[in-house]
């Protein structure tokens, strides 16, 4: 189909390898943005552009969503990472705050950390009314009438524009102590404002010493029976007892049943990463639908902020790159890749995989003309290059995604942020 100018583009991308697997494009094209909008993409753009980029040799997404991120910075302490540097500043066009904003603190979410950030910053209402202060550190504040359910209710109708759902956590250490019951009144809460139930698998709180500790392999189950089609298992490759692998090291035998009932998977890297557990589940057949970066203050290299607490009970890090310890949403589509799994699967898992996960496809997730410009530029390296996750298990991988820049509404953002890594030669290690 030819393409009819009637005046110059803003800014054409040129001659990069478009992936948009909403529209089932994979190939060398131009991309057109005109009033901050996609205004077209083909094989060549004829007609003059105002600016004109040349990505060849680069890989040219729709604008990637990290569906984990931890950005309510100062109020959740050390935990909430700036939201422009885990952002655009890192090639991320849209940001989920996973469980940090509650009923309590949505407010000052929405004036301090939605409206100044250039990147689109949406929410998973926490369940509990403390939300995500200090990344959890205090399970009591986690008990069950610690939740809220009418207040949180009515927070999120208030605030649907942001709120795409509800986080909560099923967990060895919740568990042991209140059962279920914290699990029921999160879904509660999704189900009374028609969102997406969001939980957290793998052990997260010490265990108490004056309780025996509950069955990890029997949380899944208990958990299939509250959540429902759309709710998200999130963390299928956790290092933590109480995921997708059970204590045989083989994947639960309630994980195809909860799949064929319409769940989701969101992997949630982060330092609960394993390889190993990656790999068990990959060759089981089980392919997560979304990635998120599950990057906060105890595993990246940030200043706390002053009076927070010294040292998280986890001593949390992160090591995809070995020998340093920042990350990006790139970085976890590496580790992807060095799986096995494809780039185009991986590229949806950011994409539009994430616009379906937030019932937003008609604004995100694709290149689609006439979008909001929200492009993610990205390199795409050759080489051995050394990862390795919080076990100590250590991967090559012979492709590397690092980005170089995107476009948010049409304005452009370079990956400059100090927090991402430096990648390590396999030779040089």
């Amino acid at each position: 189909m030819d393409i009819v100018q009637t005046e110059p583009y803003d800014l054409v991308l040129r001659g990069g390898r478009v992936v948009d697997p909403a529209q089932g494009l994979d190939g060398i094209a131009d991309v057109a943005v005109r009033g901050g909008r996609i205004a077209a993409v083909a094989p060549s753009l004829p007609g003059p552009a105002l600016e004109t980029v040349d990505v060849r040799g680069r890989l040219v997404l729709p604008g990637m969503i990290d569906t984990h991120a931890h950005v309510y910075r100062f109020v959740s302490g050390r935990f909430g990472l700036d939201a422009d540097t885990v952002g655009v500043r890192s090639g991320v066009t849209t940001l989920v705050d996973q469980g940090g904003p509650s009923v309590l603190t949505f407010p000052g979410f929405r004036e301090y950390v939605v409206k100044p950030a250039a990147s689109r910053v949406l929410a998973f209402i926490s369940a509990y009314m403390v939300g995500g202060l200090e990344g959890h550190y205090y399970p009591e504040l986690y008990r069950p009438d610690c939740i809220a359910i009418e207040d949180t209710i009515r927070a999120g109708r208030e605030n649907g524009d942001l709120v795409r759902g509800v986080k909560g956590h099923a967990e060895i250490g919740g568990f042991t102590r209140w059962g279920d019951a914290a699990m029921k009144k999160a879904a509660e809460i999704a189900r009374g404002i028609d969102r997406p139930l969001y939980i957290h698998f793998g052990q997260l709180w010490p265990l108490p010493e004056d309780a025996e500790s509950y069955d990890p392999d029997a949380i899944l189950p208990e958990m299939l029976e509250i959540m429902r089609a759309g709710d998200i298992l999130a963390h299928p490759f956790t290092r933590h007892p109480g995921g997708f692998v059970d204590r045989h090291g083989r994947l639960h035998p309630v994980v195809r049943e909860a799949l064929a009932r319409g769940l989701k998977t969101d992997v949630g890297h982060g330092s609960h990463f394993s390889f190993n557990m990656a790999r068990l589940v990959l060759e089981a057949g089980v392919r997560p639908d979304t990635l998120g970066a599950d990057m906060h203050g105890y595993n990246t290299k940030v200043q706390k902020p002053i009076g927070t607490p010294d040292q998280h009970p986890d001593k949390e890090e992160m090591h995809l790159f070995a020998g340093n310890q920042n990350f990006s949403l790139a970085s976890a589509m590496t580790s992807m890749l060095a799986l096995g799994l494809p780039l185009d699967h991986v590229v949806a898992m950011v994409t539009s995989n994430c616009a379906a996960m937030l019932r937003m496809e008609d604004e995100l997730g694709t290149l689609l003309p006439g979008r909001e410009a929200d492009i993610s530029v990205l390199a795409d390296e050759r080489g051995r290059f050394l990862l390795q996750d919080n076990e100590g298990t250590k991967v090559v991988a012979e492709r590397l995604l690092r980005p170089v820049f995107c476009l948010r509404a049409g304005t452009r953002f370079d990956a400059d942020a100090n927090i991402l890594p430096r990648p390590v030669l396999a030779e040089a290690a």
